[in-house]
């Protein structure tokens, strides 16, 4: 009989782990742990939900007592755990002790705010990293009875997307971040022009090439002071300056770590015996690649080596759609850098492709009505991890 299997995290990785094990192993004993609510929803509508005005409830396809129903799993929701031990493979839940069988890490990413939020202004300055993040905002937002003042402090993958959605929801948005334009991790600067015009055609304010100096209380409002002094005012303040993976826990317990993540190998085994990391927060063969197609290829294999059948996760050249239909975006960024992009195209539709020295195509990025070539451009770019 198989170990009892544990899983932190009932995010994306978390239960698509269970779904993929059950096809396998129908009766092993699964128990799952999660800080939050251990709803089951979809992470990437959360930036799709206020355009589309949708509740909470509209976002959770089911709740954590379904999910314990349907997969035959424990799952114990709002519990933290506090410590790992790996030589008595047991769990710190507070005073609780927790043995596990085989342990799975798949806690994800946590927002790293540019700065130290206020105490007096927790209220109306906010991250959205999970449903019940999701709840928070969404809830003041609401309370407002009219369209809402949002300044998202940020311009990357999810400052861009709830940019759109918001304004697309009738709200008044300003985006600041230092960068000169947006998505710059994805985008040579060409593109992210391109978007930003886009945004500001949209009535996205663009406050670009500056950072956030102080936050502070104006009255009902949230006042912002900008490094070049510009100031304004909104009602709510969305923080969206970037994820980290949440190493601490295992840093703690003497697994190896860094700013990447959770280091696995190729079966997603750290370098404690038994314990697997999955997800945002794991560093697979010095890669992590914080997209959905690299999670859904990282479980079904997990899934597989965990049922007894030892398999190597590959990512294929698998682009980041970008949900910015101002204009939309296509990107499979080179994994090192490129000797020169050569963009082609002209207004809002452009496709920029990244070439090493040789002129072999090591990426690309794709913007407005371009994005049609991503299957194209895919087939002819190299895997991510063969």
């Amino acid at each position: 009989m198989s170990a009892p299997l544990t899983i932190l995290g009932t995010g994306m990785a978390g239960l698509g782990l269970v779904r993929q094990l059950r096809a396998h192993d129908p009766e092993r004993a699964i128990t799952l742990i999660t800080a939050d609510s251990g709803d089951d929803y979809s992470k990437p509508l959360l930036s799709t939900g206020f355009a589309k005005r949708l509740p909470p409830e509209r976002l959770a396809q089911r709740s954590a007592l379904d999910v314990a129903d349907q997969l035959g799993v424990v799952v114990r929701t709002h519990t933290r755990v506090t410590a790992i031990d790996t030589q008595s493979r047991t769990l710190r839940l507070g005073p609780e002790a927790l043995p596990y069988g085989e342990l799975v890490v798949a806690i994800g990413a946590e927002p790293q705010p540019p700065m130290a939020i206020p105490l007096h202004l927790a209220a109306r300055v906010f991250t959205i990293n999970d449903l019940d993040d999701y709840r928070a905002f969404y809830s003041t937002l609401t309370s407002l009875g009219r369209p809402a003042r949002v300044a998202i402090v940020g311009a990357g993958l999810v400052g861009c997307e709830f940019a759109n959605d918001l304004a697309g929801g009738g709200h008044q948005v300003s985006m600041i971040a230092p960068e000169t334009a947006p998505l710059v991790r994805l985008l040579p600067e060409p593109l992210g022009k391109a978007l930003g015009e886009a945004m500001q055609d949209g009535g996205i304010e663009l406050l670009l090439g500056r950072t956030l100096a102080t936050l502070e209380d104006a009255g009902a409002d949230v006042g912002l002071t900008l490094s070049d002094g510009h100031a304004l005012e909104a009602d709510l303040v969305l923080v969206a300056t970037g994820l980290k993976p949440r190493i601490q826990l295992a840093a703690e317990a003497g697994i190896d770590v860094s700013e990447a993540g959770i280091h696995t190998d190729r079966y997603l085994r750290t370098s404690a015996p038994d314990v697997y990391a999955l997800g945002d927060v794991a560093c697979v063969d010095g890669v992590n690649a914080m997209y959905v197609q690299p999670l859904q290829a990282s479980a079904k294999a997990l899934a597989a080596t965990l049922a007894g059948t030892l398999t190597r996760v590959s990512y294929g050249p698998w682009p980041v759609l970008v949900k910015t239909p101002l204009c939309p975006v296509v990107a499979l960024p080179p994994t090192r850098p490129p000797a020169h992009w050569r963009i082609e195209g002209k207004g809002p539709d452009l496709t920029a492709l990244a070439e090493d020295e040789d002129g072999r195509l090591i990426g690309f990025a794709l913007t407005g009505a371009c994005v049609r070539r991503k299957v194209e451009l895919a087939r002819a770019a190299p895997a991510l991890l063969v």
